[in-house]
């Protein structure tokens, strides 16, 4: 009986020592990751949403974090209900700059129409990915809709739009009769709106917020206590 209670103590210290020394290569985990950190907020901006049966809009505050690990800007709101991370990687941010500029460019020289029809995606769009839960403790749903980037007037005024188009979500095994679709959701920005967002994804001032993180000032960004880095719990 005691070689038994000592093989099995032995067994596990092993396991303590094997569990302890255990490491996650994060290089290989996030291969565009550009900080081993946790995800830092950048505050929040405005944007405009479409009002339930209505032709206004509703304009909504929504926070802005950045995820180092992914190297991805997530704009996080909750749509009708549901709670939405809209991932916005480096490429898809330096594209949604550029046709901002664009944008900008076609309403200086008047030549914005309106036919959301041919406007939504006129300057292109990106491959996104949005996580949502349809309530508190549900599980993370995962997509990876198109985000088309265009412009659309509202009550005569035109707005710079981005489109995510509905998606069905990523398999994980389940039974594909419960898979469901994200939501189609426009977001609509005024110029200083889209100026806002643009300043929230731009590289070098993502990469400042990390140092002011490791040398904290009296007004620091505060770090997300609670994320998922696309399925990390």
């Amino acid at each position: 009986m005691k070689f038994f209670l000592n093989a099995i103590l032995a067994g596990v210290v092993v396991f303590f020592i094997l569990g302890c020394t255990t490491t996650v290569d994060y290089a290989k985990k996030y291969p565009d990751m550009v900080a081993n950190a946790d995800p830092v907020s950048t505050g929040t901006i405005e944007v405009e949403f479409d009002r339930i049966l209505s032709s206004k809009l509703n304009k909504t505050e929504i926070e802005v974090v950045f995820y180092p690990r992914l190297n991805a800007v997530a704009l996080e709101f909750r749509y009708e209900l549901t709670r939405y991370r809209q991932f916005w990687d480096k490429a898809a941010r330096q594209q949604f700059t550029a046709a901002l500029d664009l944008y900008k460019a076609d309403y200086a020289g008047q030549s914005l129409k309106n036919q959301y029809k041919k406007t939504r995606t006129i300057y292109g769009k990106v491959r996104g990915r949005t996580e949502w839960e349809t309530f508190k403790y549900a599980r993370t749903r995962i997509s990876y809709p198109d985000i088309e980037l265009g412009y659309r007037f509202v009550g005569g005024m035109p707005f710079f739009t981005t489109l995510m188009r509905s998606a069905k979500e990523e398999s994980d095994n389940t039974d594909s009769s419960q898979q469901l679709e994200s939501q189609q959701i426009y977001m609509y920005f005024t110029r200083a709106q889209a100026d806002d967002l643009v300043k929230r994804f731009d590289q070098s001032y993502l990469m400042g917020l990390l140092e002011e993180k490791d040398d904290p000032k009296p007004e620091e960004p505060h770090t997300v206590k609670s994320y998922r880095e696309f399925g990390d719990e």
